[in-house]
């Protein structure tokens, strides 16, 4: 009598970004069939990719460009769109809420926990209301609708205060995602001015705020030291060492004294961990993080694997010289550990052992702009228009799947012909305004 067939393993992958992505998606080219079920949980549909939102909010790209469809790429996977609320590794149960807001429990024989991190929120008066954060796409979509609605606001209003704290925008944070932001959005902005008659390229006052001494800690201090000398040259005021300690009513107070008045205040002053670890029962390191091997297990729980932002994995290129190293949180540990991560369970489902990952960094790149940027990379110090090119190579080869570099070569194609568009979609912040508006005449 034939022996009765063992029903498939449940993988349960938790985030759909890079590491939800890529990990799904190399299991589903690597699992035999009927050999397991991959169900991949995400509050989005989609996987974004956020080295591109400083050039999606600066209308380089067009935004549905840098993201990427779950459903459609993960064709043999189950994708859930909810939110993971609890995780119950004792009993094998991860708690999510559906997007209809009916509550699920998900049981899993495997679990790969790759929630990423969320924005960091400090105690500061005025953050919750003011800031605007820079981590998904609708965020990128409403911060460039958001600023070109400004230049309009300013180049229609007769108040000269007012035209003034309109025409004033702050960044908080000096890590990529806050230069980035500023250097793409500081462009787009002087550009669009020829489309004003009654707005120069100086009346448009940029800030950046930067509580640390330096900015871009990822490449080495001499580039950062560039970056802040090419920032001043095009106007933007840079405060180094100065933390914020108010942002009421758009009213912003500096610890150096500086005070202003300003519409925009876009928030990239860190990340943390997802909180949801906070509800569950593995273990986290002192930072929030789950505390992983070199092999991408949760320490102490071989079925549970993890990756990415969330997770302190050890940095074998760097235990020698420090014990404590772990895998700096970029794109570029995220994508490779996600690649490595799907080969380990493969191997432990079969029976197999998983190999450490290892990856030496390889460095880092920041946009500064149109033609501008700076790389640390491969022991090269590269600045100007070589870097920017550099920048875009690299990460075009990053984005994931064909359909989706080619939409984007060929944006930045179309924009070097015709150039970027610089119209304003505010209408998108508020679309029913006009509904209501004719409901009441």
């Amino acid at each position: 009598m034939a022996a009765a067939k063992s029903e498939p393993t449940r993988i349960l992958v938790l985030g759909g970004g890079y590491v939800g992505l890529y990990t799904a998606f190399g299991l589903q080219k690597m699992l035999r069939a009927n050999e397991a079920s991959v169900t991949v949980v995400d509050p989005q549909p989609h996987m974004t990719y956020q080295p591109f939102l400083p050039e999606a909010a600066a209308g380089a790209i067009e935004p549905r460009h840098v993201v990427v469809p779950l459903r459609r790429v993960l064709k043999r996977c189950h994708v859930l769109t909810a939110r993971v609320t609890k995780i119950e590794h004792e009993r094998k149960s991860v708690t999510v809420e559906a997007a209809d807001g009916h509550i699920e429990a998900l049981n899993y024989d495997v679990l790969v926990v790759a929630l990423g991190a969320v924005a960091r929120i400090l105690p500061i008066p005025g953050l919750a209301e003011q800031g605007i954060a820079f981590k998904t796409i609708g965020e990128a979509i409403y911060l460039r609708n958001h600023v070109m609605t400004k230049l309009d606001e300013a180049a229609s209003t007769l108040d000269p205060e007012l035209r003034k704290r309109l025409l004033t925008f702050t960044v908080v944070g000096g890590g990529f995602a806050g230069i980035e932001a500023l250097a793409e959005l500081e462009d787009m902005t002087r550009f669009a001015t020829q489309y004003y008659e009654n707005i120069n390229p100086e009346d448009i006052r940029w800030v950046l705020v930067e509580a640390a001494g330096r900015i871009l800690p990822e490449v080495r201090e001499t580039l950062g030291v560039y970056t802040v000398e090419q920032l001043e040259k095009r106007g933007i005021e840079v405060y180094l060492s100065t933390a914020a300690k108010s942002f009421e009513n758009g009213h912003v107070v500096l610890s150096d004294g500086t005070e202003f008045d300003t519409d925009t205040i876009i928030w990239t002053a860190g990340v943390k961990a997802n909180p949801v670890l906070g509800n569950s029962d593995l273990p986290l390191d002192k930072r929030g993080r789950l505390q992983a091997t070199a092999a991408l297990q949760v320490v102490g729980n071989p079925d549970v694997w993890t990756a990415g932002d969330i997770a302190a994995v050890p940095d074998l290129s760097r235990t020698e010289a420090d014990p404590t190293a772990t895998c700096p949180p970029n794109a570029q540990h995220a994508v490779r550990q996600a690649r490595h991560l799907a080969k380990n369970i493969i191997k432990s489902i079969r029976g197999g052992q998983p190999k450490d990952y290892f990856h030496k960094n390889l460095g880092a790149v920041a946009s500064l702009g149109l033609h501008k940027g700076v790389a640390d990379a491969l022991n090269l110090k590269i600045k100007g228009f070589p870097a920017w090119l550099f920048h875009r190579a690299y990460h075009v080869k990053a984005m994931p799947t064909f359909n989706r570099k080619v939409r984007i070569v060929f944006d930045w194609m179309l924009g070097g012909l015709f150039r970027r568009e610089v119209v304003s979609l505010g209408q998108i912040n508020n679309p029913k305004e006009e509904f209501t508006r004719a409901t009441k005449s």
